[in-house]
């Protein structure tokens, strides 16, 4: 069963999904990508913030999730992940009409987060990382938005098939 609040009609769901859709990911996108050139400028020169449990240190991936792919050409890494981002957003517009609102914004968050990292791999062949634990490998704010959209997405998945199965 898909989400739709009884006294909507379908154009205005239709509406107000792809809207919430397109400005949560537009402006997570835009936030990421001002923090970027940021991290780049304050962390240069190996240039490090402790936090604690986390310090920002600055490194570049030139692959995928956890540096995977690094030995192959750029091209084929933005291909395939301009590729990726390009079939996750046409999911996302195309069910964000029936989607759970909390769904919606966990797939914008998906979207923003990798269309920001293609977008940063585009301008010089990798992505900008900042974000160190010392136990986990090394991320960006736009990989946050990849994470957290995705334990949203599950959660509404979860939330609508409690509300399904309820008497």
């Amino acid at each position: 069963m898909t989400y739709a609040e009884p006294t909507t009609s379908t154009s205005a769901r239709w509406r107000r999904g792809r809207r919430t859709l397109v400005a949560v990911a537009v402006a997570l996108a835009a936030i990421a990508l001002v923090v970027d050139p940021i991290a780049r400028d304050t962390l240069s020169w190996g240039r490090t913030v402790d936090l604690g449990l986390l310090q920002l240190r600055l490194t570049y991936n030139t692959g995928v999730a956890f540096s995977l792919g690094d030995q192959l050409p750029t091209a084929v890494v933005l291909a395939a992940t301009a590729a990726i981002t390009a079939t996750i957003s046409v999911f996302a517009w195309r069910t964000a009409p029936d989607s759970h609102p909390i769904q919606t914004v966990g797939l914008a968050a998906i979207v923003a987060g990798a269309a920001a990292n293609v977008i940063d791999r585009l301008l010089d062949g990798k992505v900008t990382d900042y974000f160190h634990t010392g136990w986990f490998a090394t991320f960006n704010i736009a990989d946050t938005y990849i994470t957290c959209g995705v334990v949203l997405v599950i959660g509404a998945l979860l939330l609508e098939s409690n509300e399904d199965h309820s008497p």
